[in-house]
């Protein structure tokens, strides 16, 4: 096999424009050194780049000339955004990621990788997401670059053959950039006693051999390491996002992925984040898949696995039943992701269960507020539909809405609120019927 010239993060960024665009996948599919290396540039015109989640205060978006379309908003976005940068939310969930970047047709693709094995393969590591496809067209291209930052710190995972192999070649690369930069460590949040008791709730719904997808926060964490310590056990994963805690649960010997009905005999994600103890666990490990995320999130697959459990965050739900998780205060928080995909495919069968964990209260500028409310806008967005949601669950109870009136949802809601706020909500729950 020829060699193929290796390109330093600056001499690549040196091939973007002035004047182009740019995408990138979600987090830890970032190429963070020519990142980096495109913010020592201040000769920016009309560089437009789409993509989701940074994990870190790259300069380049603090460049004149440069604005960045974000489907999903981290910390990073919320800083930049708020510093006056060009930061704008594109409102979609991750499938949707796919037709937006197809459509877009970026002259540049550019991704993290591990690096090449003696095949000239390039596993895409910690992400397969909704790029996969694009950055196949863009190295068949002429016309367009493929960019591909290799890294040993990123592990080598696979996909699924021969349809979904998780990888590119060294002759599809246009510009191949090797590195020595590492993925976000993503630490776990510490529950607090809150969290364990919404976590010792959720529990109840977790029967032996279901199938679990765990999104991020203290509470999923909590409940994945409850049930690794636990007796259960013969679980199966299919879940957007692999987790620390999940790694726990096959540690612990409880994941089996043998009566799941759909991917059985590996769990499936789309997309890995966590600390430097997962990507380790993570590399040449055959018992994970990474798929792209319109075959993880497929509504049609979750619902195909036995006793399926969604485990997922909110901001706030009103006595509709109506769920908001990804704006606060009329502000963009975070962006709707693969939330509703789950809560929708867990649904579809009677032995599935979808459960969205919040605490009762929050604090708002000193103030104690519910997040059980009786309406979530005009201050807050609906992210998932009311005729979706199945179990709400605070530290005061689980709420099951499923198959319930819209008098009983509300009624529900009441119960698990805080002491504190149940009479103020059951007067309005009663005043509009």
């Amino acid at each position: 096999m020829p060699a193929r010239p290796v390109l330093t993060p600056a001499e690549a960024a040196a091939l973007v424009r002035p004047d182009d665009t740019l995408a990138i996948g979600l987090g830890p599919a970032h190429p963070v050194g020519f990142l980096h290396a495109l913010g020592d540039r201040d000769d920016w015109s009309g560089l437009e780049m789409f993509g989701a989640l940074l994990t870190d205060l790259y300069q380049v978006f603090t460049r004149p000339g440069v604005r960045f379309r974000s489907g999903f908003f981290g910390p990073a976005e919320r800083f930049l955004r708020d510093s006056g940068a060009a930061i704008e939310y594109v409102p979609a969930d991750f499938r949707r990621f796919a037709p937006i970047v197809e459509e877009l047709a970026p002259r540049i693709m550019a991704t993290a990788a591990a690096p090449p094995d003696a095949d000239g393969h390039l596993s895409l590591s910690l992400h397969a997401g909704t790029t996969v496809d694009e950055l196949h067209r863009a190295g068949a291209d002429p016309n367009r670059l493929l960019v591909v930052e290799h890294s040993p710190a990123y592990p080598r995972t696979f996909g699924v053959e021969p349809e979904h192999p998780h990888r590119l070649h060294l002759d599809e690369i246009d510009v191949l950039i090797e590195s020595d930069r590492s993925p976000v460590d993503l630490a776990e949040v510490p529950g607090t006693d809150v969290d364990r008791a919404i976590a010792e709730i959720a529990l109840r719904f977790i029967p032996d051999e279901a199938t679990i997808q765990t999104g991020i926060g203290a509470v999923p964490a909590l409940i994945a390491t409850e049930l690794a310590d636990g007796p259960g056990g013969g679980y199966g994963i299919h879940s957007e996002m692999f987790t620390n805690g999940l790694m726990r649960l096959h540690r612990a010997g409880k994941v089996t992925d043998t009566n799941k009905g759909c991917f059985e005999g590996f769990s499936v994600t789309t997309f890995a984040a966590g600390t430097r103890e997962l990507y380790d666990w993570l590399d040449g490990n055959r018992a994970v898949r990474f798929l792209p995320v319109d075959v993880v999130n497929d509504a049609r697959r979750i619902a195909a696995n036995r006793d399926f459990v969604s485990i997922n965050g909110a901001t706030a739900v009103d006595l509709w039943g109506q769920v908001a998780a990804d704006t606060i205060r009329g502000r963009q928080h975070s962006g709707t992701g693969g939330h509703e995909d789950f809560v929708a495919g867990a649904g579809l069968q009677t032995d599935d269960r979808s459960l969205l964990c919040l605490q009762s209260t929050v604090v708002v500028d000193g103030e104690t507020v519910s997040r059980i409310m009786v309406d979530v806008g005009p201050e807050m967005l609906v992210t998932t539909p009311r005729h979706q949601v199945d179990v709400v669950i605070t530290e005061h109870g689980a709420a099951e809405l499923g198959g319930r009136t819209v008098r009983e949802r509300a009624n529900a809601l009441v119960r698990i609120a805080h002491p504190d706020f149940r009479d103020e909500l059951q007067e309005a729950a009663d005043r509009i019927g």
